[in-house]
């Protein structure tokens, strides 16, 4: 029987520069967010890890705070008074997949008293597809069920995605 090996030396990834990144920053009713988005090409796909500070902290056991987490299409964190980050558009999906099937659909960020720890593997799109587009933090979970884009509620960070510049 021939068996693919799942093994990945992830921890040595770590030592490397990314392929891509992205600065998160909140928006005016989140300023003290910020934080990065590193995306390193592998054979597998594309390894995602994301770093952020500064979210919400809430109250209570059962209350701990769930971000939705995307890849929009826009390439601009700028917006109008209804929504600062309009120009972010709609979550990333080349191939016109229902939620939770878009290509910019990723894994939530759980906060731990105000800060994100996240990595996790994707082939759902490569690092040469995301370059310009944006990744945004939403104020709720994602449901994973809801169209266009999970009831995760509000935009509260945002940064644009661009290649790591080589020395």
């Amino acid at each position: 029987m021939n068996k693919d090996t799942c093994y990945t030396d992830y921890a040595n990834l770590f030592s490397h520069l990314p392929s891509a990144v992205a600065v998160v920053d909140g928006g005016s009713s989140y300023p003290e967010i910020n934080g990065t988005v590193r995306f390193y090409e592998v054979p597998r796909g594309v390894v995602v890890v994301a770093d952020v500070c500064g979210l919400p902290k809430h109250e209570g056991e059962c209350e701990k705070p769930i971000f939705a987490f995307h890849i929009h299409e826009g390439s601009s964190c700028t917006g109008d008074e209804s929504d600062e980050f309009a120009n972010t558009k709609g979550h990333y999906n080349p191939n016109t997949c229902e939620h939770p099937y878009h290509a910019g659909d990723m894994a939530p960020l759980f906060g731990a008293d105000g800060v994100a720890f996240l990595a996790f593997l994707t082939d759902r799109f490569t690092v040469d597809e995301i370059i310009g587009k944006t990744v945004v933090i939403h104020e709720h979970p994602d449901d994973f069920m809801t169209q266009p884009s999970g009831n995760s509620g509000k935009k509260i960070a945002c940064g644009t995605i661009g290649y790591v510049r080589r020395r």
